[in-house]
């Protein structure tokens, strides 16, 4: 199957909607489906008429993570090797996620395992199906978690829960996953769609400058101390303060109606 056809991208109405569309294998990702996925993460990151991200799949699979069939046995590799490839490969995904300058919104329609689950946690909002599913898998191949999950589950759940998910590698339902916090909103698997369009319209509609500087603030919040957290928000603001939609949002309270914001 072509790259193109696996991860399917259209813009509709400012929304990039990105489809892992390999639905027999629960949307396993390949070298090139990463690398695709990373390339239009980019591009939306850069496009004006972009305004938001949707990330989801096809079939009753979300993601299960990467697709390791006919990889090289361990007896293959010399020292440094996988770093290399985490370092190029997984982790640069969950970075492409992390630093794009729109709002991503995960809609996981199934199970999230691994890579997956990771990619769902390192987006900006989750919806979930109430059939999806979150499995810590590496444990069960006896693998240390990677793609990014032992830095952010801690953030989203604590470090307690997160070495429980690490630690036993059970698979967590939805409707768990949202009492632990790791995903927003859990739908029935029919509203699914409705919802994400719903609250992608709402993303698209929104402040988008104003929108990647709270991003960026906010995922950069954990790692550093109060004074440059503080210096930081500062300078969100001053820059804000220079966009359309900011003199906008400004002139709509002043005249008592609801703002039209450009994405400027």
């Amino acid at each position: 199957m072509p790259v193109s056809e696996a991860v399917r991208h259209e813009i509709r109405d400012g929304v990039a909607y990105l489809t892992l569309n390999r639905p027999e294998s629960l949307n396993a990702l390949t070298p090139a489906m990463r690398d695709r996925l990373v390339d239009l993460l980019a591009e939306a990151s850069a496009a004006p008429d972009v305004r938001a991200v949707v990330l989801t799949g096809t079939g009753r699979g979300f993601c299960a993570g990467a697709d390791l069939r006919g990889g090289a046995g361990p007896g293959d590799r010399v020292p440094g090797d996988v770093a290399r490839l985490l370092r190029l490969g997984a982790q640069r995904l969950i970075c492409a996620v992390l630093d794009c300058e729109k709002p991503v919104l995960a809609a996981v329609n199934g199970t999230a395992a691994g890579l997956g689950a990771h990619l769902a946690f390192a987006c900006d909002l989750v919806l979930a199906a109430e059939s999806a599913r979150f499995v810590e898998v590496f444990v069960r191949r006896g693998l240390v978690p990677d793609a990014a999950g032992a830095y952010l589950l801690p953030r989203l759940i604590g470090p307690q829960r997160a070495k429980e998910l690490m630690f036993f590698g059970d698979a967590v339902p939805a409707p768990e996953a949202h009492r632990l916090g790791l995903v927003n909103r859990v739908v029935p698997d029919p509203g699914l769609p409705a919802a994400t369009q719903e609250w992608a319209t709402r993303l698209s509609a929104g402040p988008t400058r104003a929108l990647a500087l709270a991003k960026q603030l906010l995922n950069t919040s954990l790692d550093t101390d109060r004074a440059s957290a503080l210096a930081a928000e500062a300078w969100a603001q001053e820059i804000n303060m220079t966009t359309a939609d900011a003199g906008e949002g400004l002139r709509a309270f002043a005249e008592r109606r609801d703002a039209r914001f450009r994405g400027r």
